[in-house]
C-alpha cells in the first residue's frame, strides 16, 4: 500500500502502475461478491461521463455500485489510483490503424480517434497531463502514434516535435469542442442554439462590434451551416497544414549525402526524389 506521505517523497514514481499491491490483500467473507477492479473502474468511468470530475469521490462511487466505501480500498489505495484507471481504460476505444495503410492516413486516423475519445469523456483533458500515462493501453497508443512518426520519414530527431505539434494540437482543439458541447448541454442548448445566442449578445456589446464582424466574415468564408460543420472543417484543415510541414520539413532535412546519390548528368532534384519516402 502507498501512502500519502510516501506521495509526497517520490511523486515521479506514484503511479497505481508503478505501485504493485501486494498479493495478499484477499477479499474477506463479508466483502461485496462480484466487486473487482475491472468493475470499479467501469463504474468510475460511467460517473464520470455523467456528473464530472468535480462531483467525483469515493463515497460517491461507493454509493453507484451499492457498497461501503471502505469496500473500495481492498482494490485502490487512493482516488487517484481510480482516476488513473479510469484514464487508461478509455485509451482502449483508441484502436491502432492498420500498419499497411499510408502513415498520412494512420495519422489522420489516430487524430481523429484522440479527438472523438477527449470529446466523449471531457474529464479526460485535466488529467492527461496529472499522471504518468503508463498504463497497458496508453502505452499501446504511444507506441502507435510513435510507429506512424516513424513512418513519416522525419530525421529521429524531429519526430518527436513532429508527434507534439499534431498531438497537443489535437488535444487543444478537442478540449475546447468538449467543453463547449458540455455548456451548451448544461445550459439546455444545442450548440447552434448556443452559439447563435452568444454571438447575438455580443452584437449588443458596442465594444466589440469590430470583432463580432470580422468573426463573422470568417464563418461566411468558411461556409459551414453548424457548429459541428465548423469543428469538423477546421480540424481536418488544421490536420492537412500540420502533415504538409512534416512532409515539407522531411524534404528540407534530406542530406547532402542523399543529393549526392544522383547518377551523374541526372536533373538536379533527381538524388532527392529517390531519397523522399513514398506517400
Amino acid at each position: 500500500m502507498v501512502s500519502a506521505a510516501d506521495r509526497t517523497k517520490d511523486p515521479a514514481r506514484t503511479s497505481v502502475w508503478l505501485n504493485h499491491r501486494p498479493p495478499s490483500r484477499a477479499r474477506k467473507s463479508d466483502q461485496p461478491a462480484g466487486l473487482d477492479r475491472d468493475r470499479i473502474t467501469a463504474a468510475t468511468v460511467r460517473l464520470l461521463d455523467a456528473e464530472g470530475l468535480a462531483k467525483f469521490s469515493m463515497r460517491r462511487l461507493a454509493a453507484e455500485l451499492n457498497v461501503t466505501a471502505m469496500s473500495l480500498y481492498w482494490y485502490v489505495d487512493t482516488k487517484d489510483d481510480l482516476l488513473e484507471l479510469a484514464l487508461d481504460s478509455v485509451y482502449s476505444e483508441m484502436r491502432p490503424p492498420g500498419e499497411d495503410a499510408p502513415w498520412e492516413d494512420r495519422l489522420r486516423a489516430l487524430a481523429g480517434a484522440y479527438r472523438e475519445l477527449l470529446v466523449r469523456h471531457v474529464w479526460v483533458s485535466p488529467l492527461v497531463g496529472k499522471f504518468l500515462n503508463v498504463g497497458p493501453h496508453a502505452m499501446l497508443m504511444a507506441y502507435a502514434i510513435q510507429d506512424v512518426i516513424r513512418a513519416s520519414g522525419l530525421p529521429l530527431g524531429r519526430q518527436t516535435g513532429a508527434l507534439s505539434a499534431v498531438f497537443q494540437f489535437v488535444y487543444g482543439f478537442s478540449t475546447v469542442e468538449g467543453q463547449f458541447a458540455q455548456r451548451s448541454a448544461e445550459a439546455g442548448l444545442t450548440q447552434d442554439e448556443y452559439f447563435q445566442q452568444a454571438m447575438a449578445a455580443m452584437q449588443g456589446q458596442p465594444q466589440m462590434g469590430p470583432i463580432v464582424e470580422n468573426s463573422q466574415d470568417l464563418i461566411a468564408a468558411r461556409g459551414a451551416d453548424t457548429v459541428h460543420e465548423m469543428h469538423e472543417r477546421d480540424f481536418a484543415f488544421a490536420l492537412d497544414l500540420l502533415i504538409a510541414g512534416i512532409v515539407a520539413m522531411r524534404e528540407r532535412e534530406v542530406t547532402p549525402d542523399a543529393r549526392s546519390d544522383a547518377p551523374s548528368g541526372a536533373p538536379s532534384g533527381a538524388g532527392e526524389d529517390r531519397a523522399r519516402p513514398r506517400q
